[in-house]
């Protein structure tokens, strides 16, 4: 019962978009009426507000550190271990991409991820961040990056933590992740993928 507890106040922090809440707090239209209509941070810089993106950025991310901070720090006192913490990893990640808030229609989770990962291990977060960071200076494509870190992320947490729940959780993040991006794949392949700091007007 308290697993699921855990469970349900992740996911309901994880619906949380701050997409939607930076585009309102520096009246933008709605970040799902515009370019990709991707509730996230790379769509949020299409608008050509920056601040609005990085705001964007660090809250999705935020929600999923604070997800796994919290449930670190409590759920020994209920006796739940790394389990406790897998459940609440992979449910405010859940929360992000089938948020109630917005009928399930969510953002493709790559900042909540690495806010999960940095809050599991902080290497593993660095490690995924600096191989995004490495693919986007040479390709400037958000999505490649994401799916080159997404693939990457299991094997950087067994590195880091062995097989454990924690790891089960980042591997079922880079399914879903891989498995949101299948729009993004199909344009890569067609060479057709916007990149990062491309401007799309925000009735195209």
């Amino acid at each position: 019962m308290t697993l699921l507890l855990f469970a349900l106040l992740a996911y309901l922090l994880g619906s949380v978009s701050f997409a939607v809440v930076s585009s309102w707090i520096f009246k933008l239209p709605d970040p799902r009426t515009y370019g990709s209509k991707n509730p996230g941070a790379t769509n949020v810089l299409r608008s050509g507000k920056k601040a609005a993106a990085v705001l964007t950025l660090l809250g999705d991310a935020g929600k999923g550190w604070l997800a796994v901070a919290l449930a670190q720090h409590y759920a020994p006192f209920w006796d739940l271990g790394n389990e406790g913490v897998a459940v609440a990893a992979l449910a405010v990640f859940l929360g992000h991409v089938f948020p109630v808030f917005l009928r399930f229609q969510g953002g493709k989770g790559v900042a909540t991820a690495v806010g999960v990962l940095l809050g599991l291990n902080l290497w593993v977060g660095l490690m995924a961040i600096a191989t995004w960071l490495l693919a986007a200076m040479i390709w400037r494509i958000s999505s490649l990056s994401a799916l080159i870190a997404a693939g990457l992320a299991p094997i950087y947490a067994v590195s880091m933590l062995g097989f454990e729940a924690s790891t089960l959780a980042v591997l079922l993040m880079s399914f879903v992740l891989i498995w949101r991006h299948q729009s993004n794949i199909i344009n890569l392949i067609a060479g057709k993928e916007g990149r990062i700091g491309e401007k799309k007007s925000p009735s195209s």
